[in-house]
């Protein structure tokens, strides 16, 4: 049996078709509008191709590796297929391994489990928690945020070349910022890292959805990232790079799968010889229609055009920052700067207004979603904000009522099934509420600020 699909070609202008694409949502103020999903740097919609793809998959289903069967072979081979599928699209080298796994998080704990000992860690302040939190066991030096790519690198090649005692190291870095969209000096932070003997993995869940991601053109050890980002449904993710640290790990988890011979021991006790492979990390029944579901968003992305797509998303991205730029009362959130690349994830404040309440209105009284909060990365968003960095915050909205001075922003976010009218729906609606203000009356629930019923 062959999963069959159509071709995905798109012209620059058109967005890639997606689930929800047609949802219809209600308002406070009365009626209903088509829902405005602007909140792709947490969750993207699934690609309309992969949601068919899985589905024509779904009567095959079988277990994988171990059954003899045919539905067993088949998705023994669509799961592998989906593995070199993913190498291809990563462009990864011919020895580097892929592995499958639940998460960007996922694979970044896989990875900080393999460090070798006495590896010592550096990380940018900057990184979302993902890839900030995972190194605990290891010896680990936080980098103070840069102000400019320049300035990224010769942070990280002073802490590099300062390192006692000298011995194996990794750089974690993201491809793209979650909070502010902007692209990080990748190519430069990999022959830095190199420079001084250490490895680099490259966070690039935010990157890999907006731009092709090349292994070896951007000379990283690793990539992780996660298929719900990807326009693939919730629960995948991928590690891939360098074998040996993995190879030399002890299995992220014990079981099926992960070993290649058990035996019993005279003594009682029980022997294990473990996969060198990408198995050795991916033990019990993995997630075939999870792995699928990321090759199918791969070929879906590269079929229909980096280019066509990269171009388009800059138009949009282009039109949000002149929209915002008109509303004397917003601030955009940068690193870098107006002239910095960057993908379609936009952060700012609005003078006057607790940013609960913001989004909160934008979603009750037009249909928008967007995200408040620290978004999972709070030392850069404190450091943004020009907040202490030591006041302590949750990953969503802290508790605050409208009109009260918050410390958390506004995300929107966007990507390849964004149509033309949500981009200009929500700048319509930024301006309305700054300048009108809200139609309905807030209040704050757990946290949340909420439409008063």
């Amino acid at each position: 049996m062959s999963v069959s699909t159509a071709a995905v070609g798109q012209s620059v202008c058109t967005p890639l078709p997606v689930l929800g694409r047609d949802v219809t949502v209600p308002l406070v103020t009365g009626g209903e509008v088509t829902y405005a999903a602007l909140d792709y740097a947490a969750s993207a919609p699934a690609l309309q191709r992969v949601w068919d793809d899985v589905a024509a998959y779904a009567p095959y289903y079988g277990s994988v590796h171990r059954g003899a069967g045919y539905l067993s072979q088949l998705s023994t081979d669509l799961f592998e297929n989906a593995r070199r599928t993913v190498a291809e699209f990563l462009d990864c080298r011919e020895d580097d391994q892929v592995v499958f796994t639940r998460s960007t998080t996922d694979s970044l704990n896989l990875l900080a489990r393999a460090l070798p000992a006495d590896c010592q860690v550096f990380v940018f302040e900057t990184e979302h928690h993902a890839s900030l939190l995972p190194w605990q066991d290891a010896r680990v030096t936080y980098l103070d945020a840069p102000r400019t790519p320049g300035q990224a690198v010769r942070t990280l090649e002073r802490a590099l070349a300062a390192r006692e005692p000298y011995g194996p190291a990794l750089v974690c870095v993201t491809g793209a910022s979650n909070v502010t969209g902007e692209i990080w000096p990748v190519r430069e932070l990999a022959a830095a890292a190199h420079a001084h003997g250490a490895r680099i993995v490259l966070d690039a869940a935010q990157l890999a959805p907006h731009h092709p991601v090349s292994v070896r053109d951007l000379d990283v050890d690793w990539i992780a990232f996660s298929g719900h980002k990807l326009y693939a449904p919730f629960g995948s993710g991928v590690l891939a790079g360098r074998a040996d640290w993995l190879r030399e790990a002890e299995p992220y988890l014990a079981g099926g799968g992960a070993s290649r011979i058990v035996t019993r021991r005279e003594d009682g006790g029980v022997d294990v010889e473990w996969h060198e492979t990408a198995a050795r990390h991916e033990a019990g029944s993995p997630n075939v229609i999870g792995a699928y579901s990321i090759a199918s968003a791969c070929k879906a992305l590269t079929e229909a055009g980096w280019d066509d797509l990269v171009a388009r998303e800059t138009r949009l991205i282009a039109r949000v920052r002149a929209g915002l730029a008109e509303v004397p009362e917003v601030r955009v959130l940068s690193l870098f700067g107006d002239d910095a690349p960057r993908v379609g994830v936009i952060s700012f404040v609005v003078e006057g207004w607790n940013s609960s309440h913001f989004a909160a209105a934008l979603s009750a009284e037009y249909g928008i979603g967007v995200r408040d909060g620290l978004f999972c990365a709070h030392p850069l968003v404190r450091t943004l904000l020009g907040s202490d960095p030591q006041t302590q915050g949750e990953c969503g909205a802290p508790e605050a009522a409208p009109g009260e001075k918050s410390l958390n922003a506004i995300r929107v976010s966007f990507g390849a099934g964004t149509p033309d009218e949500h981009i200009d729906r929500f700048v319509t609606a930024v301006k309305e509420l700054t300048t009108q203000g809200a139609k309905w009356t807030y209040r704050t629930v757990e946290g949340r600020c909420v439409p008063a019923v």
